[in-house]
């Protein structure tokens, strides 16, 4: 990786270069082709598609072909049990819910409780698996259909999701992980081993169906290391490599040089922040803006550094028009940051209070969507 940014699973530094990325991981570009196929199976184009949010994918090609010839496909993502869940964390699932919608995919949504345990981010494992409940309750209140929908825990599914993945490890070394994910010796074996469930899922629908069922995978693209050693052994295995659609990472508040981050608060707005907490986040956020008003009228200011500019275009302006516009005025001063977070912190208000209401009546729903062994 390049000396200037990291990427990995568990650590994302420096401004990154996607460009640099699609090389590194040899992934392909989303296409005008590939859009435009999109586009005529779902009716319109996903913001995050028609902005380049998500910008990459493996074998997304293939997915649209077996749907062209009425082999549907079931979608996986997940998240690792955090203290709190930010909306850099939400933007696989705003994607995954339209796809779901549209496609009408059954969704396995795993939630690696083990995972966080294992990287030493909580001391217990009944902990993870608490905070993974908590964490739930937000995937519920994003409105994915219960009856297309599929949440579980590792620990709490293990009998399903640990004879794919012995099979998995078994075809995996040690150096391969030590080369794709740069363990070392002080790493634990739990560690080394954990790919191998993250890949499971991935192989899961065609082992309930009986028959090869395609696997598309929405996710940001420092997960991809996981897929791209799932997708080696597929073949070994007998099941169709899992396909991949990827987003760029949401910019820290704090400024482009990372990502939101849920052990830096003030980096990221949080769904159980009250609204006091995030309106003092939006307007004390890092801009692209000038030293004086004067200066900013005269020059302009460069919205593609900006983190509030960049909170419109990843999730809160979804007409492109008022984009465009909220773009023009930034960079020739007519729009001044102050006005930018104004309008922002508008539409994070209502997003957050629709947001709580329905994380309040998920509390009720939760069994509705989970599936245990």
């Amino acid at each position: 990786m390049p000396e200037d940014f990291v990427v990995t699973p568990w650590d994302v530094k420096g401004q990154v270069d996607y460009d640099r990325l699609v090389t590194q991981f040899g992934t392909q570009r989303l296409t005008p082709d590939l859009l435009e196929q999109i586009r005529k199976i779902a009716g319109e184009l996903h913001p995050m598609l028609r902005r380049g949010v998500f910008y990459s994918h493996r074998d997304l090609d293939w997915i649209l072909r077996e749907y062209g010839k009425g082999n549907r496909f079931a979608l996986y993502t997940g998240r690792g049990p955090s203290s709190g869940i930010h909306i850099g964390h939400m933007l696989p699932w705003f994607f995954t819910k339209w796809l779901q919608e549209k496609f009408r995919a059954t969704l396995y949504f795993q939630i690696t409780d083990d995972e966080k345990f294992l990287f030493k981010d909580f001391d217990n494992l009944e902990e993870a698996t608490k905070v993974g409940y908590e964490n739930i309750l937000d995937i519920i209140a994003m409105g994915f259909d219960p009856k297309l929908t599929k949440i579980f825990l590792d620990t709490e599914y293990i009998r399903h999701l640990y004879p794919i993945a012995v099979e998995v490890a078994k075809r995996i070394t040690f150096s391969t992980t030590q080369a794709v994910f740069g363990f070392e010796n002080s790493n634990n074996i739990g560690e080394i081993f954990y790919t191998s469930i993250q890949a499971a899922p991935a192989f899961l629908p065609t082992v309930e169906a009986g028959h090869e069922v395609p696997v598309l995978i929405p996710c940001g693209i420092d997960q991809d290391p996981h897929f791209r050693v799932a997708r080696d052994v597929a073949p070994k295995l007998g099941y169709p490599k899992p396909a991949l659609i990827h987003n760029k990472l949401l910019p820290s508040l704090l400024g482009p040089t990372g990502k939101m981050s849920a052990s830096i608060p003030e980096s990221s707005i949080f769904t159980t922040d009250t609204e006091a907490q995030a309106q003092k986040k939006i307007m004390n956020a890092f801009t692209g803006g000038r030293s004086t008003v004067e200066e900013q009228r005269r020059l302009g200011a460069n919205p593609y550094i900006c983190s509030i500019f960049a909170q419109y275009n990843y999730i809160f302006e979804p007409d492109d028009r008022h984009l465009a516009e909220v773009e023009r005025t930034c960079k020739n001063g007519e729009r001044l940051c102050g006005d930018c977070k104004t309008e922002l912190w508008g539409n994070v208000r209502a997003w957050l209070k629709d947001h709580h209401a329905a994380r309040e009546k998920a509390k009720d729903r939760v069994e509705q969507f989970i599936v245990r062994d």
